[in-house]
């Protein structure tokens, strides 16, 4: 009995053993097998480290398709209001500039045929009408000096030299006219939408802007606005006074902006001796290869012109059309200049004034400076020329140099002595 007795109880010890064990098994054996993993496997290890580098391949791919589009998508949307938003507080900026530079200024309030009384008046964005100065003339006859005089006033937006682009010819008629004068009018009516060719020719040639001082401190701010068409009207059509220089645009062409009775524009004959003028195109190395600037006798020839044609201007416009020559600029500044400004509607403001002081007393710079002793800079030609050189010229342009006052040289020493230009008033 003992035995059997202890018998069972050792097959219960042992079932209970058993029963145990699957307990604990089931409990704790995955975690174990986990545990152990790592360890058993180490070949396989290798392999998984090989998915992972996959997988962000596989994850990336439609972050791709899905985000960038996106992102894209959201840049096309914002950066043209992003642009839009800074041009506005561009123009907004400048707006606030020429509104401090106009205060105590005096305006013509019925003087000078203007009756414009306040700066809403003189602003095209505000439906008003600007101040137009123009400068008709040809190449190195003083009009960047000129230029630099009209320029000197404040809230001036400077159009220099608009026909840059048709290279180194005169414009006197048909075909290339019709296109000059659609590109000076758009410019004076600060319509840039049309002026594809002007803008793309100031990319390379940053001159086209760069004379302009109030557009150009935009442009070097903010790359790229000079380009923007928009940007151009809208910042042209904020400023009372436009000033403009023509160096290729005779005058029996630019008479039809005379005509045009909407712009209103005034004009002035720059005229000099073609002496001074051939001796200072000299100089410069995109001259001698254009008949149009080289050869007296066109230049000449251009003179006689202009002077048939100021002849009736001066009839038919009185006070809007005006004549003067370079040397007596040159000579008396501060008279001329008074009476320049006078005729085109401004007022002379203090800012011209110390441009005089500091741009007529002393020569500064190369042979495009305006920094000259204005008393001396018409007449460097009769030293740096040689008499064979003057006969030559003089040959050609007698009655250019008859109609316009200036005394021929009748030999070398008479040539470095003598008074060129006479007292002078054109003749109607």
């Amino acid at each position: 009995m003992l035995q059997r007795g202890s018998f069972f109880y050792v097959l219960v010890g042992l079932g209970s053993f058993f029963l145990l064990f699957l307990m604990l098994n089931e409990r704790f054996g995955s975690h174990l097998v986990h545990q152990m993993q790592p360890a058993a496997a180490v070949p396989n290890t290798k392999q998984k480290k090989i998915v992972p580098k996959a997988q962000p391949a596989k994850i990336q791919k439609p972050v791709e398709v899905l985000l960038l589009p996106d992102t894209a998508g959201v840049k096309k949307k914002r950066e043209p209001a992003s642009s839009e938003k800074i041009l506005a507080q561009i123009i907004s900026t400048q707006r606030k500039l020429i509104s401090n530079e106009m205060k105590g200024y005096e305006y013509p309030d019925g003087k000078y045929n203007i009756s414009a009384n306040k700066l809403d008046d003189l602003v095209m964005e505000k439906n008003g009408r600007p101040v137009r100065s123009l400068i008709v003339t040809t190449w190195r006859s003083g009009s960047t000096f000129f230029g630099d005089i009209l320029n000197a006033h404040p809230a001036n937006y400077y159009h220099y030299e608009p026909l840059l682009a048709f290279e180194i010819v005169q414009v006197r008629g048909p075909p290339v006219a019709a296109k000059a004068l659609k590109w000076v009018k758009d410019l004076l009516n600060c319509e840039y939408q049309d002026l594809g060719e002007y803008i793309d020719y100031g990319k390379p040639h940053p001159w086209v802007f760069s004379h302009n001082t109030n557009l150009w401190k935009q442009c070097q701010a903010h790359k790229g606005v000079c380009y923007n068409h928009k940007f151009l009207s809208s910042m042209c059509k904020l400023f009372p006074f436009q000033s403009m220089k023509l160096v290729r645009l005779r005058l029996r062409i630019a008479r039809e902006l005379l005509a045009d009775e909407k712009l209103a524009v005034r004009i002035v004959l720059l005229v000099r001796d073609p002496r001074g003028i051939l001796q200072s195109r000299k100089h410069r190395d995109w001259c001698p290869s254009s008949p149009d600037c080289s050869d007296p006798a066109l230049t000449c020839a251009d003179l006689v012109s202009d002077y048939k044609v100021a002849v009736e201007l001066l009839k038919k416009y009185p006070t809007r059309f005006k004549v003067i020559r370079y040397e007596d600029l040159s000579l008396d500044p501060y008279k001329h200049v008074e009476e320049l400004y006078k005729f085109y509607g401004l007022n002379l403001h203090p800012k011209t004034k110390k441009f005089l002081e500091s741009h007529t007393k002393a020569n500064k710079g190369g042979v495009s400076s305006t920094f000259r002793n204005s008393a001396t800079a018409p007449f460097h030609w009769r030293t740096e020329l040689e008499f064979k050189e003057v006969e030559e010229i003089q040959q050609f342009c007698s009655t250019a140099m008859k109609y316009w006052g200036y005394v021929p040289a009748t030999n070398a020493t008479h040539q470095k002595e003598f008074n060129p230009v006479t007292n002078y008033t054109l003749k109607l």
